[in-house]
């Protein structure tokens, strides 16, 4: 099925003036050194050996392109991955893996938007409306191949109930991403009856903790075991708890995190002992398939550790973006057509996800809602133990009962 599939799609029709310009650009835009650098690497070096993989691929099958890779630190900052979206644009590159950052996203869609530019994210879980957009017409060129943070935070306040919290402390991280995450989460948590006892915001470049850890010192004073502090935002939680002293309130509480918090390396360099002792228990989408371990496998040889779920994402992103891309110039004689893109992306979601092109996805089946966005999926939950960062439990999404690992 899938080598007729294949042939049906990109032999026909092949012609000499494609192959002579046959090269599919692919910009990855990636945060190496910033607040995300963890997760950043993993999906840049996935991303090489998707580069690999995808070639060969082509080769076997006779598709007459090849793509190749355009990396980008944008250190999750908003503006530079802006910059850097407009300098790859100017060398002819118009489909893009990344950003990560829901922030990011919100501040390149105009651009992406008026210069016909398509981008998958596997990281960005902002609700739409979050990022601006207000019809799913209106993100037709973004699509995210991870759930948005409607999931999450039900989620983690399903986790707060779970581990018995009854009061919380939210501290978040002020951008569109954190608000978003943060709206769901408080929504969810007063569903389950749990007192939010204080919201505390803090600027993503902030550098000294002193402000906030007083203001959520002072809020949690007087409160018992069954008071929480949850902190949604990226690897800086690791200066948070580095910056605190080794008898403060706040390390006598559980602590959970989310997406940009869990796997963390920074955390386990910067303040693993700490984190250990409030544990830290931490959310992220988690869909793996057999074909993962393969990858996983591959990943390890080439020293690059454990590649998290987002680097999965971008994997699976990566190939149906490229299948995608190279039907588009077979149909179009080589032209670059946003709309015929963004339409193959969609149906190619699908027959990806069914192996209907003799590959396999690493995620699982990925379907798509009406914005482009990944439309269920259940969370692994995290915890920072004496041996670093280890899966604890599953959360279903649905039935939002979590089956704990130890």
């Amino acid at each position: 099925m899938g080598a007729i599939l294949v042939s049906a799609i990109f032999l026909a029709g092949c012609t000499q003036s494609q192959e002579s310009n046959n090269t599919i650009k692919v910009g990855l835009l990636v945060d190496l050194s910033g607040s995300l650098a963890t997760y950043g690497n993993n999906e840049k070096h996935i991303c090489e050996i998707a580069e690999e993989n995808i070639n060969n691929y082509f080769k076997e099958k006779g598709i007459p392109y090849k793509v190749e890779l355009y990396v980008e630190d944008t250190k999750a900052d908003p503006n530079i991955c802006l910059q850097k979206v407009q300098a790859l644009h100017a060398q002819g590159i118009n489909f893009f893996l990344g950003p990560m950052a829901s922030g990011e996203v919100k501040n390149i869609k105009g651009f992406v938007n008026s210069n016909k530019l398509v981008i998958i994210s596997p990281s960005s879980t902002a609700p739409p409306q979050m990022l601006g957009f207000t019809s799913p017409e209106q993100k037709k060129y973004v699509f995210r191949f991870v759930p948005t943070d409607n999931f999450q935070g039900n989620a983690i306040g399903d986790l707060a109930k779970q581990l018995g919290l009854r009061n919380v402390v939210v501290i978040y991280r002020d951008d569109a991403w954190g608000d978003g995450l943060e709206k769901a989460t408080i929504e969810k948590l007063k569903k389950n009856g749990i007192d939010v006892v204080a919201e505390i915001p803090y600027d993503p470049n902030i550098g000294d903790w002193s402000p906030i850890i007083q203001t959520a010192t002072n809020k949690i004073t007087g409160k018992g075991n069954d008071t929480g502090i949850i902190f949604i935002g990226y690897e800086e939680v690791a200066t948070l708890l580095s910056q605190m002293d080794d008898n403060s309130p706040l390390l006598n509480h559980i602590w959970i995190g989310c997406d940009g918090t869990a796997n963390s390396k920074k955390v386990i360099e910067e303040a693993k002992d700490k984190a250990e002792k409030v544990k830290l228990y931490s959310t992220m989408f988690q869909s793996e398939t057999s074909e993962a371990e393969k990858l996983k496998e591959e990943f390890k040889k080439r020293g690059y550790g454990e590649p998290d779920q987002y680097a999965l994402n971008v994997y699976d992103a990566f190939w149906v973006g490229a299948i995608s891309y190279a039907q588009m110039l077979n149909e179009t004689g080589g032209k670059y057509n946003a709309d015929l893109l963004s339409k193959l992306i969609k149906e190619n979601t699908v027959k990806y996800s069914e192996g209907q092109f003799g590959v396999k996805p690493v995620t699982g089946y990925i379907k798509l809602n009406e914005w482009n966005d990944r439309a269920s999926g259940n969370y692994g939950i995290f915890a920072v133990t004496k041996d670093g960062w280890k899966l604890v439990g599953i959360w279903d999404s649905r039935t939002g009962n979590i089956t704990w690992k130890e």
